[in-house]
């Protein structure tokens, strides 16, 4: 039996949420997300609650059954408080600016690398040279933060490129730490 599946969502005020035509919609002052509902697991909305059920128990309904929970649960609470990832870059000449709705970074190429900011998703770079990325849909968050790390990911021996915050780069001993 699934745990997660079973739990109802509470909807916090400041949301609305709507099911029509095969879509789950949620809306609030950080934005919308849309999800596709299953056929397999019907959704209903009652009483500032949203119940997820499913047609049978067999293994892939019973997945799906719990996905689709922690998919509309992410919605709800990112549309009311957003989501956040924090990146750094590190190195010697490394940066990066907003403008208009792109990011250009010098990045120790021999051309600035210019990325484009998607809707939806609002980035802030400090002085520390310190990315924040928010967005009201986690998984586009996360996928917005990797694009960015893959940018230039940091090196294992001077740890130099674009990292998140909480991330641990193992280093490892040059030529000279050989002898």
């Amino acid at each position: 039996m699934s745990r997660i599946g079973l739990q109802p969502i509470s909807v916090p005020k400041g949301a609305k949420i709507s099911i029509e035509g095969g879509l789950f919609i949620a809306e609030g002052p950080k934005g919308r997300v849309t999800h596709k509902v299953f056929s397999e697991c019907p959704v209903t909305f009652e009483d500032g609650t949203v119940k997820v059920s499913r047609i049978n128990d067999s293994g892939p309904v019973r997945a799906k059954h719990g996905l689709s929970r922690a998919l509309f649960a992410n919605a709800v609470n990112g549309v009311v408080d957003g989501f956040k990832k924090e990146l750094e870059v590190v190195g010697v000449g490394y940066r990066g600016d907003v403008k208009n709705r792109e990011i250009h970074f010098a990045l120790g190429y021999s051309h600035p690398v210019i990325f484009p900011i998607p809707d939806g998703i609002e980035i802030e770079i400090d002085k520390k040279n310190k990315i924040t990325i928010q967005g009201a849909d986690r998984q586009q968050v996360g996928q917005v933060a990797a694009e960015i790390r893959r940018l230039r990911p940091p090196d294992p021996y001077k740890a130099k490129g674009i990292r998140y915050s909480d991330e641990i780069i193992r280093r490892k001993v040059g030529k000279a730490g050989a002898r």
